[in-house]
Protein backbone atom coordinates (compact mmCIF):
# COMPACT_ATOMS: atom_id res chain seq x y z
CA UNK A 1 0.00 0.00 0.00
CA UNK A 2 1.61 3.61 -0.98
CA UNK A 3 1.38 6.10 1.52
CA UNK A 4 -0.08 9.27 0.81
CA UNK A 5 1.80 12.03 2.27
CA UNK A 6 3.70 14.84 1.16
CA UNK A 7 7.27 14.31 0.52
CA UNK A 8 9.89 16.74 1.49
CA UNK A 9 11.69 17.90 -1.78
CA UNK A 10 15.86 19.27 -2.50
CA UNK A 11 15.21 22.78 -0.98
CA UNK A 12 13.33 21.88 2.18
CA UNK A 13 16.01 19.22 2.75
CA UNK A 14 18.62 21.53 1.83
CA UNK A 15 17.41 24.25 4.28
CA UNK A 16 17.19 21.85 7.08
CA UNK A 17 20.47 20.66 6.67
CA UNK A 18 22.03 24.16 6.87
CA UNK A 19 20.37 24.75 10.12
CA UNK A 20 21.96 20.95 11.08
CA UNK A 21 25.21 21.99 10.18
CA UNK A 22 25.09 25.30 12.30
CA UNK A 23 23.83 23.54 15.46
CA UNK A 24 26.99 20.67 14.27
CA UNK A 25 29.09 23.39 14.58
CA UNK A 26 28.10 25.01 17.58
CA UNK A 27 28.16 21.51 19.30
CA UNK A 28 31.77 20.91 17.72
CA UNK A 29 32.68 24.16 19.15
CA UNK A 30 31.29 23.11 23.04
CA UNK A 31 33.16 19.44 22.37
CA UNK A 32 36.71 21.26 21.80
CA UNK A 33 36.55 23.69 24.20
CA UNK A 34 35.67 20.84 26.90
CA UNK A 35 38.19 18.77 25.55
CA UNK A 36 41.19 21.84 26.01
CA UNK A 37 39.66 22.29 29.80
CA UNK A 38 39.77 18.52 30.46
CA UNK A 39 43.50 18.75 28.80
CA UNK A 40 44.70 21.14 30.66
CA UNK A 41 44.08 19.60 34.18
CA UNK A 42 45.51 16.38 33.23
CA UNK A 43 48.94 15.70 34.04
CA UNK A 44 51.49 16.73 31.19
CA UNK A 45 52.56 12.51 30.58
CA UNK A 46 49.56 11.76 29.86
CA UNK A 47 48.41 14.03 26.97
CA UNK A 48 49.91 13.12 23.62
CA UNK A 49 49.11 13.03 19.67
CA UNK A 50 47.38 9.46 20.17
CA UNK A 51 45.30 10.88 22.92
CA UNK A 52 44.56 14.29 21.08
CA UNK A 53 43.77 12.34 18.26
CA UNK A 54 41.71 9.54 19.51
CA UNK A 55 39.74 12.60 21.42
CA UNK A 56 39.16 14.35 17.94
CA UNK A 57 37.62 11.64 16.23
CA UNK A 58 35.10 10.30 18.93
CA UNK A 59 34.34 14.85 19.30
CA UNK A 60 33.86 14.11 14.78
CA UNK A 61 31.72 10.90 15.43
CA UNK A 62 29.69 12.40 18.00
CA UNK A 63 28.79 15.17 16.06
CA UNK A 64 28.12 13.74 12.26
CA UNK A 65 26.85 11.00 13.48
CA UNK A 66 25.48 10.73 17.04
CA UNK A 67 23.80 14.27 16.61
CA UNK A 68 21.20 12.79 13.78
CA UNK A 69 20.69 9.51 15.65
CA UNK A 70 19.93 10.50 18.69
CA UNK A 71 17.34 13.78 17.55
CA UNK A 72 15.55 11.22 15.26
CA UNK A 73 15.49 8.47 18.07
CA UNK A 74 14.10 11.18 21.42
CA UNK A 75 12.58 13.77 18.73
CA UNK A 76 10.30 11.55 16.51
CA UNK A 77 12.42 11.37 13.56
CA UNK A 78 13.34 15.22 13.64
CA UNK A 79 16.37 16.91 14.21
CA UNK A 80 16.75 20.44 14.95
CA UNK A 81 16.77 21.41 10.95
CA UNK A 82 13.84 19.40 10.57
CA UNK A 83 11.90 20.31 13.27
CA UNK A 84 12.53 24.23 12.06
CA UNK A 85 11.24 23.71 8.55
CA UNK A 86 8.52 20.80 9.29
CA UNK A 87 10.02 17.62 8.28
CA UNK A 88 10.32 13.96 9.83
CA UNK A 89 11.98 11.41 8.96
CA UNK A 90 9.31 7.91 9.05
CA UNK A 91 10.17 4.11 7.46
CA UNK A 92 9.17 3.39 4.20
CA UNK A 93 5.29 2.23 5.20
CA UNK A 94 4.91 5.27 7.40
CA UNK A 95 6.21 3.73 10.79
CA UNK A 96 8.51 5.36 13.10
CA UNK A 97 11.56 5.65 12.15
CA UNK A 98 13.70 2.40 13.86
CA UNK A 99 17.56 2.92 15.44
CA UNK A 100 19.12 1.18 12.94
CA UNK A 101 17.51 3.01 10.15
CA UNK A 102 18.61 6.40 11.80
CA UNK A 103 22.25 4.74 12.11
CA UNK A 104 22.79 3.17 8.48
CA UNK A 105 21.33 6.82 7.01
CA UNK A 106 23.63 8.72 8.78
CA UNK A 107 26.65 6.41 8.25
CA UNK A 108 25.55 6.50 4.60
CA UNK A 109 25.38 10.08 4.60
CA UNK A 110 28.73 11.07 6.51
CA UNK A 111 30.73 8.74 3.92
CA UNK A 112 28.81 9.67 0.01
CA UNK A 113 27.16 12.56 1.03
CA UNK A 114 27.72 15.23 3.64
CA UNK A 115 30.30 15.93 4.09
CA UNK A 116 31.00 13.31 1.96
CA UNK A 117 34.16 11.29 3.30
CA UNK A 118 34.30 8.91 0.13
CA UNK A 119 35.44 11.39 -2.94
CA UNK A 120 33.60 14.73 -2.01
CA UNK A 121 32.81 15.92 -4.72
CA UNK A 122 31.39 13.11 -6.83
CA UNK A 123 29.44 11.88 -3.81
CA UNK A 124 27.95 15.05 -3.81
CA UNK A 125 26.89 15.61 -7.41
CA UNK A 126 25.93 11.91 -7.44
CA UNK A 127 23.52 12.33 -4.14
CA UNK A 128 21.70 15.43 -5.59
CA UNK A 129 21.34 13.32 -8.88
CA UNK A 130 19.32 10.62 -6.78
CA UNK A 131 17.50 13.66 -5.02
CA UNK A 132 16.01 15.11 -8.32
CA UNK A 133 15.41 11.45 -10.26
CA UNK A 134 13.67 9.91 -7.49
CA UNK A 135 9.75 10.19 -7.63
CA UNK A 136 9.81 10.91 -3.65
CA UNK A 137 13.18 12.82 -3.54
CA UNK A 138 15.17 10.68 -0.92
CA UNK A 139 18.49 10.61 -0.82
CA UNK A 140 21.32 7.51 -0.84
CA UNK A 141 20.86 7.35 2.68
CA UNK A 142 16.93 6.93 2.88
CA UNK A 143 17.08 4.15 -0.55
CA UNK A 144 19.16 2.17 2.18
CA UNK A 145 17.65 2.58 5.17
CA UNK A 146 14.70 2.15 3.47
CA UNK A 147 13.32 5.82 5.24
CA UNK A 148 11.77 8.69 3.87
CA UNK A 149 11.55 12.27 4.73
CA UNK A 150 7.73 13.53 4.69
CA UNK A 151 6.40 17.45 5.57
CA UNK A 152 4.62 17.53 9.11
CA UNK A 153 2.82 20.84 8.02
CA UNK A 154 0.09 21.50 5.37
CA UNK A 155 1.22 22.89 2.55
CA UNK A 156 -2.31 24.70 1.24
CA UNK A 157 -4.84 26.26 3.20
CA UNK A 158 -8.14 25.40 4.35
CA UNK A 159 -10.58 25.65 1.71
CA UNK A 160 -14.56 27.04 2.73
CA UNK A 161 -17.42 24.94 1.21
CA UNK A 162 -19.23 27.07 -1.39
CA UNK A 163 -22.64 28.10 0.11
CA UNK A 164 -24.46 27.41 -3.14
CA UNK A 165 -24.10 25.54 -6.21
CA UNK A 166 -25.42 27.34 -9.59
CA UNK A 167 -26.65 24.31 -11.22
CA UNK A 168 -28.70 23.02 -8.18
CA UNK A 169 -30.20 25.91 -6.70
CA UNK A 170 -33.83 25.26 -8.28
CA UNK A 171 -33.37 21.50 -7.37
CA UNK A 172 -31.90 22.60 -3.55
CA UNK A 173 -34.69 25.27 -3.14
CA UNK A 174 -37.46 22.33 -3.12
CA UNK A 175 -35.32 20.10 -0.73
CA UNK A 176 -37.04 18.93 2.32
CA UNK A 177 -34.37 19.01 5.19
CA UNK A 178 -36.67 17.97 7.80
CA UNK A 179 -35.22 14.99 8.91
CA UNK A 180 -31.07 16.14 8.58
CA UNK A 181 -29.83 16.07 11.42
CA UNK A 182 -26.92 18.21 12.57
CA UNK A 183 -24.54 15.03 13.25
CA UNK A 184 -24.72 13.60 9.72
CA UNK A 185 -24.60 17.78 8.17
CA UNK A 186 -21.74 18.47 10.36
CA UNK A 187 -20.15 14.93 8.97
CA UNK A 188 -20.18 16.23 5.23
CA UNK A 189 -19.27 19.33 6.61
CA UNK A 190 -15.74 18.25 7.43
CA UNK A 191 -15.94 15.90 4.53
CA UNK A 192 -15.95 18.53 2.08
CA UNK A 193 -13.31 20.92 3.99
CA UNK A 194 -10.66 18.08 3.68
CA UNK A 195 -11.57 16.55 0.08
CA UNK A 196 -9.13 17.95 -1.51
CA UNK A 197 -6.38 16.89 0.94
CA UNK A 198 -7.40 12.84 0.75
CA UNK A 199 -6.92 10.55 -2.46
CA UNK A 200 -8.42 8.08 -4.23
CA UNK A 201 -9.90 5.47 -4.06
CA UNK A 202 -10.41 6.59 -0.36
CA UNK A 203 -12.03 10.38 -1.67
CA UNK A 204 -14.68 8.28 -3.79
CA UNK A 205 -15.45 5.71 -0.93
CA UNK A 206 -15.84 8.03 1.54
CA UNK A 207 -18.18 10.77 -0.49
CA UNK A 208 -20.40 8.31 -2.10
CA UNK A 209 -20.74 6.92 1.48
CA UNK A 210 -21.81 10.38 3.18
CA UNK A 211 -24.26 10.98 0.29
CA UNK A 212 -26.01 7.85 0.50
CA UNK A 213 -26.80 9.13 3.97
CA UNK A 214 -27.79 12.52 2.93
CA UNK A 215 -29.62 11.38 0.54
CA UNK A 216 -31.95 8.55 2.25
CA UNK A 217 -33.03 11.34 4.40
CA UNK A 218 -34.01 14.34 1.99
CA UNK A 219 -36.28 14.44 -1.05
CA UNK A 220 -36.90 15.09 -3.92
CA UNK A 221 -33.94 13.31 -5.22
CA UNK A 222 -31.61 15.12 -7.17
CA UNK A 223 -30.36 15.79 -11.19
CA UNK A 224 -28.20 12.99 -12.40
CA UNK A 225 -24.88 13.12 -13.75
CA UNK A 226 -22.71 15.08 -10.96
CA UNK A 227 -20.11 14.03 -8.56
CA UNK A 228 -21.16 13.36 -4.57
CA UNK A 229 -19.46 16.39 -3.41
CA UNK A 230 -21.52 18.26 -5.14
CA UNK A 231 -24.63 17.14 -4.02
CA UNK A 232 -23.26 17.09 -0.64
CA UNK A 233 -22.46 21.36 -1.44
CA UNK A 234 -26.01 21.84 -2.66
CA UNK A 235 -27.56 20.44 0.62
CA UNK A 236 -25.62 22.65 2.98
CA UNK A 237 -25.62 25.40 1.29
CA UNK A 238 -29.52 25.43 0.86
CA UNK A 239 -29.22 24.37 4.83
CA UNK A 240 -27.17 27.48 5.68
CA UNK A 241 -29.54 29.94 3.82
CA UNK A 242 -32.57 28.27 5.19
CA UNK A 243 -30.68 28.58 9.23
CA UNK A 244 -29.80 32.57 7.53
CA UNK A 245 -33.27 33.49 7.00
CA UNK A 246 -34.64 31.79 10.00
CA UNK A 247 -31.99 33.81 12.15
CA UNK A 248 -33.50 36.69 9.92
CA UNK A 249 -36.84 36.79 11.43
CA UNK A 250 -36.14 35.95 14.72
CA UNK A 251 -34.11 39.03 14.98
CA UNK A 252 -37.06 41.00 13.26
CA UNK A 253 -39.55 39.54 15.74
CA UNK A 254 -37.08 40.38 18.81
CA UNK A 255 -36.51 43.78 17.62
CA UNK A 256 -40.54 44.18 17.52
CA UNK A 257 -40.72 43.13 21.09
CA UNK A 258 -37.63 44.75 22.56
CA UNK A 259 -36.60 47.55 20.83
CA UNK A 260 -33.98 48.05 23.69
CA UNK A 261 -32.43 44.89 23.00
CA UNK A 262 -31.02 46.07 19.74
CA UNK A 263 -28.15 47.85 18.60
CA UNK A 264 -29.07 51.29 19.40
CA UNK A 265 -26.67 53.84 16.68
CA UNK A 266 -24.18 54.79 19.86
CA UNK A 267 -22.77 51.31 19.67
CA UNK A 268 -21.82 52.12 16.46
CA UNK A 269 -20.09 55.21 16.93
CA UNK A 270 -22.85 56.95 14.94
CA UNK A 271 -23.79 60.31 16.19
CA UNK A 272 -27.40 60.53 17.88
CA UNK A 273 -30.56 62.11 16.84
CA UNK A 274 -31.90 65.36 18.75
CA UNK A 275 -34.73 63.52 20.59
CA UNK A 276 -32.09 60.26 21.49
CA UNK A 277 -29.56 62.93 22.98
CA UNK A 278 -32.19 64.56 25.34
CA UNK A 279 -33.19 61.40 26.42
CA UNK A 280 -29.87 60.42 27.48
CA UNK A 281 -28.64 63.54 28.46
CA UNK A 282 -26.71 63.50 32.03
CA UNK A 283 -27.99 64.49 35.50
CA UNK A 284 -28.76 68.05 35.86
CA UNK A 285 -29.59 69.01 32.41
CA UNK A 286 -32.76 71.13 32.27
CA UNK A 287 -35.15 69.23 29.98
CA UNK A 288 -38.43 70.40 28.89
CA UNK A 289 -41.50 70.50 31.13
CA UNK A 290 -44.26 70.97 28.30
CA UNK A 291 -47.81 69.80 29.34
CA UNK A 292 -48.87 66.34 28.04
CA UNK A 293 -45.33 65.87 26.58
CA UNK A 294 -43.90 62.29 26.66
CA UNK A 295 -40.56 60.70 28.30
CA UNK A 296 -38.53 61.93 24.91
CA UNK A 297 -40.50 66.14 25.58
CA UNK A 298 -42.10 65.75 22.54
CA UNK A 299 -45.45 66.45 22.91
CA UNK A 300 -48.14 63.77 21.35
CA UNK A 301 -50.00 66.24 18.37
CA UNK A 302 -46.67 67.22 17.07
CA UNK A 303 -43.59 65.62 15.55
CA UNK A 304 -40.00 65.34 17.39
CA UNK A 305 -38.02 68.45 17.36
CA UNK A 306 -35.39 70.41 19.30
CA UNK A 307 -37.97 73.31 20.66
CA UNK A 308 -37.86 71.93 23.88
CA UNK A 309 -34.42 71.75 24.67
CA UNK A 310 -34.10 75.46 23.42
CA UNK A 311 -37.02 76.56 25.65
CA UNK A 312 -34.94 74.98 28.68
CA UNK A 313 -32.18 77.24 27.49
CA UNK A 314 -33.70 80.56 27.51
CA UNK A 315 -36.05 80.16 30.65
CA UNK A 316 -33.00 81.20 32.90
CA UNK A 317 -32.10 84.36 31.19
CA UNK A 318 -35.48 85.54 30.82
CA UNK A 319 -37.94 85.23 33.36
CA UNK A 320 -36.47 84.30 36.79
CA UNK A 321 -33.39 86.80 36.47
CA UNK A 322 -35.65 89.67 35.56
CA UNK A 323 -38.32 89.25 38.37
CA UNK A 324 -35.07 88.96 40.66
CA UNK A 325 -33.64 92.30 39.60
CA UNK A 326 -36.88 94.54 39.24
CA UNK A 327 -38.71 93.40 42.29
CA UNK A 328 -36.46 95.30 44.76
CA UNK A 329 -35.66 98.54 42.17
CA UNK A 330 -39.65 98.77 41.27
CA UNK A 331 -41.80 98.26 44.36
CA UNK A 332 -40.21 98.41 47.93
CA UNK A 333 -38.03 101.82 47.17
CA UNK A 334 -40.60 103.15 45.42
CA UNK A 335 -43.44 102.59 48.39
CA UNK A 336 -40.32 103.71 51.29
CA UNK A 337 -40.04 107.20 49.27
CA UNK A 338 -43.61 107.82 49.28
CA UNK A 339 -44.13 107.18 53.20
CA UNK A 340 -42.88 110.17 54.39
CA UNK A 341 -44.20 112.69 51.82
CA UNK A 342 -47.68 111.91 52.61
CA UNK A 343 -47.39 111.89 56.45
CA UNK A 344 -46.35 115.23 56.98
CA UNK A 345 -48.42 117.55 54.96
CA UNK A 346 -51.27 115.60 57.03
CA UNK A 347 -49.59 116.08 60.29
CA UNK A 348 -49.57 119.81 59.72
CA UNK A 349 -53.15 121.16 59.56
CA UNK A 350 -53.51 119.05 62.37
CA UNK A 351 -51.08 120.97 64.29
Amino acid sequence: MELDVRAARIGSRVLALMIDILVQLALALVLSLTAAVVFANLPTGLVDDALAGGAATVGLILVLVGYPVLCERLNHGRTLGKMAVGLRVVSADGAPVGLRQSLTRALVGVAVEWPGLVLPLLSWVAGVAVMLSDRRGRRLGDLVAGTLVVHTRTATAWRPVPTAVPMLVGWAYTLDLSRLDDGLALAARQYLARVHHLAEPARGRLGRGLWAEVSAVTTPPPPPGMPESVYLAAVLGERHRRAWHRLGRGRAVAATLWPELTPTPAASGAPLPAATAAIAAPPGTIRSATPGADLTGNTPATAPTQAPPAVAAQAPPTVRPAVAAQAPAAVRPAVAAQAPAGGAPASGPDA
